[in-house]
């Protein structure tokens, strides 16, 4: 008797459609400037805090230089010679001036150089970026500024401008390339750091009060 052999057809999945964050865009005057979506996968997701937690702490271990170092006591300068004899003296037995007992002698168990730093996997660093930028958004910590790249490189006309969008207090503006102008304006400014979309991190996105993103910057972050 012949068996028939069934085939079965498999369903291919629709891909997902790629969603977004709607926010307004807001001039250097502090009006509205029209709207734009920012990335889900960086501002939508759910904060984890033990992954921010580390991301902050690996961050930290790797701004230490560790060049911090004291001299032992072959290393201080000083006579090697025996300074009085073995026995007879009554005194404690020492033998050389260079001891850490003495003055000006060597230090025990004192720092030496040593690494500090951590290493820390690409994509829990993205993921960590990612829980800082979300946590910031629904916090309405960020906000996106167009008109940035046309302003005179003036320390007044930041100023100005983060007063009209109310960015006060401590502030971070991620800039898209080098954005030398907007550097140079921003510089002189207490409580605002300026960094480039490639070298924005965790820690300095969560430590800010508020997070500005030029327009062109967004794109970029991707």
């Amino acid at each position: 008797m012949a068996v028939k052999k069934t085939t079965k057809t498999v369903k291919s999945k629709p891909a997902k459609a790629v969603t977004g964050i709607k926010i307004p865009v807001v001039g250097v005057d502090g009006k509205a400037a029209g709207s734009m979506t920012l990335p889900e996968q960086f501002f939508g997701v759910k904060p984890n805090k033990q992954l921010l937690a580390q991301a902050i702490r690996v961050y930290l271990a790797n701004q230490r230089v560790g060049h911090a170092a004291t001299k032992t006591r072959g290393q201080v300068e000083g006579s090697t010679r025996k300074i009085y004899r073995q026995k007879g003296t009554g005194r404690a037995r020492h033998g050389a001036i260079r001891a850490p007992i003495f003055v000006g002698g060597g230090i025990v168990f004192g720092p030496q150089p040593r690494d500090y730093s951590l290493k820390f996997p690409q994509k829990m660093r993205r993921a960590a970026l990612a829980s800082s930028l979300s946590q910031q958004q629904a916090q309405g910590n960020i906000i996106v500024v167009s008109g940035l790249s046309d302003m005179a490189p003036k320390t007044k006309n930041m100023a100005l401008a983060l007063g009209a969008i109310g960015a006060a207090g401590s502030t971070l503006l991620v800039v898209s390339g080098a954005a030398t102008n907007i550097v140079r304006a921003a510089r002189n400014i207490a409580q605002l750091d300026v960094l480039p979309v490639a070298d924005i991190h965790a820690y300095g996105v969560v430590t800010h009060k508020k997070v500005i993103f030029m327009k062109e910057a967004v794109g970029a972050l991707k």
